[in-house]
């Protein structure tokens, strides 16, 4: 059996008083895969964002472990060194700041000291020769005038610098054509690695057939309903989400 990475343990989050997340408990082990679904409003980017510790996000009830540590009182920051790494849904546009200068930035905040341009110049070029990203991409502005494809481009370009032992990524098929998509995925498939484990929150199945699941979770009403293999992703496709709430009803009726 794998090890835990993350273990959240009844977790209950409001947003401006209004209770999103109502009892949610998840185990992922060390470098498994987890798929996250369920349809709109049911609290799946509130849980990436209550890991993350974004504070608009008012975790009032249960705990987050990573790697054994309760990290729920921990801001983002620290959060990031340990090693959580959150890929946006609606990546920030930032125009007057390049990428090159975001990137090396983000790299020395996140190892807690200066890093010389020479060696962040030489690990950038890896990480773009891997992803196939061209040397004109990190001279723009960050995600100004971007492509949906680009500016998810730019956030896998962070988590491949970043090196994460967790990460989210939260609807990062959201806006992509079937092209974006396919190379976005590709270059997910290339940075994902024992050492590290993956939540992939979608409302959809065509993500989740370039960057396959090994666990995938279904999510409704603030917990978490289902949990089983990939074989939940067929059957949500095909029949959507109803079916959940029979079951559930049949259920409470025994």
């Amino acid at each position: 059996m794998s090890e835990d990475f993350l273990v959240i343990e009844d977790l209950h989050v409001s947003v401006e008083s209004k209770e999103i997340l109502k009892g949610v408990n998840l185990r992922i082990g060390k470098g498994e895969v987890h798929a996250l679904m369920g349809p709109n409003g049911s609290g799946k980017s509130t849980l990436s964002n209550a890991i993350m510790g974004h504070p608009k996000y008012r975790i009032t009830q249960g705990s987050i472990y990573f790697k054994g540590e309760n990290i729920v009182d921990m801001t983002p920051d620290e959060k990031a060194r340990k090693g959580i790494f959150l890929a946006f849904q609606y990546p920030l546009s930032i125009p007057g700041v390049r990428i090159f200068s975001f990137l090396k930035n983000m790299m020395s905040a996140v190892h807690g000291k200066e890093i010389s341009v020479a060696e962040f110049r030489k690990v950038l070029k890896e990480k773009m020769s891997l992803l196939g990203i061209k040397q004109s991409f990190i001279k723009r502005y960050l995600n100004d005038g971007f492509s949906g494809g680009e500016k998810k481009r730019n956030e896998i370009l962070q988590m491949a610098l970043f090196e994460p032992k967790l990460a989210l990524l939260d609807e990062t098929d959201s806006g992509l054509d079937v092209t974006a998509l396919k190379v976005v995925c590709e270059s997910i498939n290339k940075i994902i690695n024992p050492e590290m484990s993956t939540i992939i929150i979608t409302h959809y199945k065509r993500m989740l057939e370039y960057v396959r699941p090994q666990f995938v979770h279904i999510i409704m009403d603030g917990r978490i309903v289902k949990s089983g293999g990939e074989e939940l992703v067929e059957i949500i496709d095909s029949q959507g989400y109803d079916w959940l709430k029979q079951e559930a009803l049949a259920t409470s009726a025994l």
